[in-house]
């Protein structure tokens, strides 16, 4: 079974209780999903390979270590865009794709329309970006898409996720790990995260 990381961190805790808030305006909002984005980016590239160089400094020669692979974000549109400054404030020379997905308002089932992924993207370390892990259908579906195209390193980062979705992509997918900053009690009938944040795209850019 994939892994669940749940990160407990204080500054998190607190940036996701921000988050929560209706009293929380859009520009704000923007800011914290960024912030978040990056405290769990840092989690979830802890296990990235390495490689040995030599560094030159000041005084003499050292052995140093850099990242050995190339990195990949692949938000979900529109929401997961707001997460891709602040992981790519940690990581700037990571490439950048995009997979389209909407839940039909009915079915809930996702609904395909765009995909953009970067050159030999099956030979990266993946992350797929949606702050909001609910029914699981969008995930699972995403995962699937990039699967499907050779892609095998893969992880997901969310903010906030539910039971359904957390079961939904553990079913579907085991080999996939989760990074979510809170796992909230449910969804409603409409597929809302309860307690939540409301719809997370409405509150990045004001739209309803």
């Amino acid at each position: 079974m994939s892994n669940l990381y749940i990160l407990e961190h204080p500054l998190i805790q607190s940036k996701m209780s921000l988050l929560r808030d209706t009293s929380t305006g859009n520009k704000e909002f923007r800011e914290l999903v960024k912030e978040i984005a990056t405290l769990i980016c840092y989690e979830a590239t802890k296990n990235l390979p390495l490689k040995t160089i030599e560094v030159n400094t000041p005084l003499s020669k050292t052995k140093g270590s850099l990242i050995s692979t190339e990195i990949g974000l692949i938000p979900i549109l529109r929401a997961g865009m707001g997460m891709v400054e602040g992981i790519l404030s940690l990581i700037p020379n990571a490439k950048v794709g995009h997979i389209g997905l909407y839940r039909d308002p009915e079915t809930l089932m996702p609904i395909e329309y765009y995909c953009k992924l970067p050159i030999d993207a099956d030979k990266m370390e993946i992350f797929i970006l949606d702050p909001m892990l609910a029914t699981g259908g969008t995930a699972s579906a995403a995962i699937q898409f990039l699967k499907e195209r050779g892609i095998k390193n893969i992880k997901f980062i969310c903010l906030l996720s539910a039971p359904e979705g957390i079961k939904k992509v553990q079913s579907d997918h085991p080999d996939i790990d989760i990074y979510t900053a809170a796992l909230d009690d449910g969804i409603n009938e409409h597929g809302y995260i309860i307690p939540g944040l409301g719809d997370a795209g409405d509150r990045l850019y004001g739209t309803k």
